[in-house]
């Protein structure tokens, strides 16, 4: 069954909820060439020592050119009399295109895994909202509503997979070596401080955007009150969930740049600000008076996968760099790599027969975005202060 309880987990489990820092790993190719989840797999896997068998999880970008006009839905289901319900919900609320098993294999050690199915959907139009809003408003009622079902991802050409094991585990449940895509992230260890259960494991997904996450957000209750305020529900009760719904709050539904949303979740100091230029003072603490209610406190570096609308790679680390974020650029400058650790870089050139290489290695500074995006190549590095290179056009635009 899919574990919401705690007190449902098996003791093994219960006594090794250690908290160790996760495995977290990206990367994008800015020419949208699609390759096998085997780079991701063996990014990932080489940070064993931060796993413990508790979750892990893989979110592929363009993994369905033959559906890529739908929204393809990934579920988690208890039985069959779960999915039956939600089948049924669907064709009323608009239309089936393609429904299918999503391919599993059961490794030995992974025990009682739900179904496993994807429904490519196109919603019914309204005249009242977007058919982006629409999804979302689905994803919220099922995860809130229907007991025994759980919706990983609703983006467009691309999809999660996560489950509780390990990462070769669940890399293997998925198949995920099958799968090709443009942009991979990755994400090993159990949310910090919820159960160790199938729809708790990381990526965490809405729509275009997804989430890898390693840390603790302590301003998880204050994050969460001010998403439900738009009508977001956070039903997995994880602080990871929260960052990827702020994600679509503040780009999709406000329409604020990417590189000003990033600054609003993790803004400068105010004794930082008060050595600005009295321009840059003005923008930043009216930033942070209005979205004062985003600002994301704690240990956290993130890696964000994005499609809205173009697909994008984001990374950003607490103020105080309390968890490491590490970024490599390929020798052919054509692929942008994120980790949580260098080793996921030199297993690469390890592993690699063509004579795959890295053209340079860097740690983006604290608090400060590296953003890449396809056909338009790294953005921001993550190395310059806010507004070194961010035009200063705060509504409008996707800088």
């Amino acid at each position: 069954m899919i574990w919401k309880n705690y007190t449902s987990l098996p003791e093994l489990f219960r006594n090794e909820r250690v908290f160790d820092g996760c495995g977290i790993s990206g990367f994008l190719n800015l020419n949208s060439e699609r390759e096998s989840g085997q780079k991701v797999f063996d990014m990932l896997c080489i940070l064993s020592e931060r796993e413990n068998g508790l979750g892990a999880g893989f979110a592929g970008y363009g993994i369905y050119p033959k559906y890529k006009d739908y929204y393809a839905l990934h579920f988690l289901f208890d039985h069959e009399k779960c999915k039956e319900h939600v089948i049924n919900h669907l064709e009323k609320m608009g239309y089936i295109i393609h429904s299918e098993a999503i391919p599993t294999k059961v490794p030995g050690h992974i025990d009682f895994p739900p179904i496993t199915w994807r429904v490519f959907y196109e919603p019914k139009e309204m005249k009242s909202v977007s058919p982006d809003e629409e999804v979302v408003q689905l994803v919220m009622d099922i995860n809130s509503n229907f007991e025994g079902a759980y919706i990983m991802s609703s983006g467009k050409n691309m999809g999660v997979f996560k489950g509780n094991g390990w990462s070769y585990e669940i890399a293997d449940f998925y198949n995920i070596k099958d799968y090709k895509a443009y942009m991979w992230l990755a994400h090993s260890r159990f949310p910090t401080n919820t159960p160790g259960w199938w729809g708790g494991a990381h990526p965490f997904n809405l729509l275009g955007t997804s989430v890898v996450h390693n840390g603790e957000i302590t301003s998880y209750g204050t994050n969460m009150r001010y998403l439900e305020s738009f009508g977001y529900k956070c039903t997995l009760k994880t602080d990871t969930e929260v960052i990827a719904y702020l994600f679509d709050l503040l780009v999709r539904k406000h329409k604020i740049p990417l590189s000003i949303t990033t600054i609003a979740l993790a803004p400068p100091l105010f004794k930082e600000i008060n050595q600005m230029d009295k321009k840059y003072q003005y923008i930043l603490k009216n930033l942070r008076a209005t979205y004062r209610s985003t600002m994301l406190n704690g240990p956290f570096s993130i890696v964000v996968g994005m499609t809205d609308p173009i697909p994008t790679l984001i990374g950003l680390s607490d103020r105080k760099k309390l968890r490491p974020l590490v970024a490599g650029l390929s020798d052919d400058e054509n692929t942008i790599f994120l980790s949580s650790e260098e080793a996921s870089f030199r297993r690469l050139i390890l592993d690699s027969s063509n004579g795959f290489n890295f053209k340079e290695i860097w740690h983006p500074k604290s608090g400060t975005a590296i953003i890449a995006r396809v056909g338009e190549g790294l953005i921001n590095d993550g190395l310059k202060q806010p507004f070194e290179k961010i035009k200063l056009t705060i509504m409008g635009g996707n800088s």
